[in-house]
């Protein structure tokens, strides 16, 4: 808590002149964000910044702390995000509250790490509790209670996060020593042997249909049926939480 806020003695033992926790969390960031969280080891982290790996532990205690100054760091470019595109929006609550979705969204983009590491718990830093004031103030005076106010921000946040695990995926498959279209093609063959259209009707008509043929100018046939989702469903997310608004701002 004290590096988040940044309050307590600053050390000055660091055996390489001007490095700072500031720098540390931002090497840390760049190198999760080329080569995964995985690759952000102390060690590791030490030989970019050309100091000893034991030095840096006089500016982080460890990895769990990092990350968490990581996190921090990353809120604070959604919060800038977010109120860049609510002063672009209408100034409704729903622009609001999408702006915050889609800061969200391009977070997860540019961090794919951050899905496995943000959990239940907040880490109570200067730019999370920042981001969260200013999604309360979207949705204040619009006719919800309080809960309603944190349920419905929990529920935007909830969604996007869930929709973004699948670009965290797509991006680890560099990881891996299987394409997505190889991994169909190896497939194909089999699926054309087991399939019968008459045991799955629904599934058949709507292959006929072109549901699952996606865009043939996407340049990743995955990551853009992601994103495609991700439309679809903020807008119906944003429907339903309309409805809400609507009762209670109705006089019968």
């Amino acid at each position: 808590m004290e590096l988040l806020w940044g309050i307590g003695r600053t050390s000055t033992r660091g055996p390489k002149q001007g490095l700072t926790v500031e720098r540390v969390v931002d090497a840390a960031v760049a190198l999760a964000d080329a080569e995964g969280l995985d690759a952000v080891a102390m060690r590791r982290l030490a030989e970019g910044l050309e100091v000893g790996a034991m030095s840096l532990y006089t500016y982080v205690p460890g990895k769990a702390e990092l990350i968490d100054l990581m996190l921090d760091r990353v809120y604070g470019e959604q919060l800038a995000d977010m109120v860049a595109r609510s002063r672009a929006g209408d100034g409704g609550w729903r622009s609001r509250l999408e702006a915050r979705a889609r800061a969200d969204w391009a977070m997860y983009e540019r961090h794919p790490w951050v899905v496995r590491t943000a959990g239940p718990r907040p880490i109570l830093g200067p730019n999370e509790l920042a981001v969260q004031e200013a999604t309360y103030a979207a949705v204040d005076g619009i006719g919800l209670t309080g809960h309603e106010m944190g349920a419905v921000i929990t529920l935007v946040a909830g969604y996007v996060g869930g929709v973004a695990r699948g670009i965290a995926e797509v991006a680890a498959e560099g990881e891996t020593e299987t394409s997505e279209e190889d991994w169909w093609a190896e497939r194909s063959a089999m699926l054309d042997r087991v399939f019968d259209a008459e045991r799955f009707p629904v599934a058949t008509r709507l292959a006929s249909e072109g549901v699952f043929d996606g865009d043939p100018d996407a340049d990743d046939y995955l990551a853009n049926e992601i994103r495609t989702t991700f439309e679809f469903g903020l807008e119906r997310v944003l429907d339903g939480i309309a409805v809400l608004v609507d009762a209670r701002t109705t006089t019968p």
